[in-house]
């Protein structure tokens, strides 16, 4: 038995594994910092002043949340001056993760210690100035409406689904009339078949030439060729989403290929949960927000000082709801725990579409939007790692490639 190991795709060597957005994310989460820092102060000291402990619990909340935004700055600001350092095996692109789950837990603390609270004034009511408090909570809520939205562009922006990312998923056809591959083409472009030999050499016509596909709710649709000299091209567009059986048809025989929406559409491959916990920590408060501006405002028109308490235990169950659900994402991220089933289905059938065994698969996210892959492949020919290179490409999450192979 022999194995060869290498690499596949060019580059990676640095081990530079940040998410694409990751400085912008980094600026946006200290002007966030700045913002909610003032209004923390603002919501403790009139919280007090008026003897609201919803308002406290929500300023203490915000003081919280502006110390995990700060640990997600500092993260964030970790990561990209340590992006090389060779200490770091496989980079520090989940820092993040790391980060998230730290502020996670720090949710889960303050949802148990708001619910606490908040019962406490149930069992023993204080009198509360409505008229001082509501306008204090009024500005918290805008103030943690501006936070998200400043957040959330910067998450949004790397999760957008362009058709200038190059992405071209290739599929080996074998023939009659020679080894062709097929390809998904949206460089710049709009999606359309490409066709091309593997030796470059053309031995097929475009009228020789047509694809039908097929899509998971019967629907059909049928692509004609025209020549570009050295590959094929098809003359319409393709439709999203680009999942379906594509049965190509060379001369008098159909070739039936698989295409599923490879991994620019996987969210979980992309998400940057750092920015995700920094979000989660400000729409919490603005749920808090909401809670506290309804239980203040309906103790003032009827006079149930209980709904300010109310509204603490309300919000405590919300946070503790999105803690939860960080916790369990980041966690899985640390363990490295398989993040993207989609993708591990598409290797598995791209490395056994030729007769080969896939004895062992290991699949792990680096960071966002890189994911890393070890092989292990049993073959009865003569076959080289970097075959199995050329067969994952256009699976452009796939940053840290390495093969065994075993004949």
């Amino acid at each position: 038995m022999s194995a060869e190991t290498e690499r596949a795709i060019p580059g990676t060597h640095d081990h530079m594994f940040l998410g694409a957005d990751h400085e912008q994310a980094e600026r946006r989460t200290w002007a966030v910092i700045v913002l909610c820092g003032i209004m923390m102060l603002l919501e403790i000291a009139g919280g007090a002043l008026f003897g609201s402990i919803a308002l406290v619990a929500d300023g203490l909340h915000m003081s919280t949340h502006a110390g995990a935004l700060l640990l997600a700055a500092l993260a964030y600001s970790y990561a990209r001056k340590h992006a090389h350092d060779p200490r770091f095996t496989f980079g520090t692109g989940k820092l993040g993760d790391l980060a998230g789950f730290t502020s996670a837990v720090v949710l889960a603390l303050i949802a148990l210690l708001i619910g606490y609270e908040a019962v406490m004034r149930l069992i023993h009511p204080q009198a509360i100035r409505f008229e001082e408090a509501i306008p204090i909570a009024c500005v918290g809520l805008a103030v943690n409406l501006v936070s998200a939205w400043l957040l959330s562009g910067g998450d949004h922006h790397h999760h957008h689904h362009g058709h200038g990312h190059g992405h071209e998923e290739e599929h080996r056809v074998k023939t009659g009339k020679g080894h062709f591959l097929l390809s998904v083409f949206e460089d710049n472009h709009p999606p359309v078949f490409r066709l091309r030999a593997v030796d470059g050499r053309l031995r097929v016509s475009p009228a020789e030439v047509n694809i039908t596909t097929v899509r998971p709710d019967g629907a059909r649709e049928v692509f004609l060729f025209e020549d570009h000299g050295t590959y094929l091209q098809s003359t319409s567009e393709i439709p999203e989403p680009h999942a379906f059986v594509a049965h190509v048809a060379v001369g008098s025989h159909v070739y039936p290929v698989t295409f599923m929406e490879d991994d620019h559409s996987h969210e979980e491959a992309h998400r940057d949960n750092n920015m995700r916990a920094a979000i989660v920590h400000v729409i919490a408060d603005a749920a808090v927000s909401v809670l506290v501006i309804a239980g203040l405002f309906l103790g003032w028109c009827f006079g149930w000082v209980w709904t300010d308490a109310l509204a603490g235990i309300v919000g405590a169950c919300v946070i503790a709801n999105w803690s939860y659900g960080l916790i369990r994402d980041t966690g899985a991220v640390l363990l490295d725990m398989t993040s993207d089933v989609q993708t591990e289905t598409i290797i598995r059938r791209r490395i056994e579409e030729d007769g080969d065994q896939l004895m062992d698969l290991h699949l792990w996210r680096l960071g966002p939007g890189h994911l890393a892959v070890i092989l292990s492949v049993r073959t009865e020919f003569e076959r080289q790692a970097s075959y199995y290179h050329s067969k994952l490409n256009g699976l452009r999450s796939l940053s840290h490639v390495t093969v065994e192979v075993q004949k």
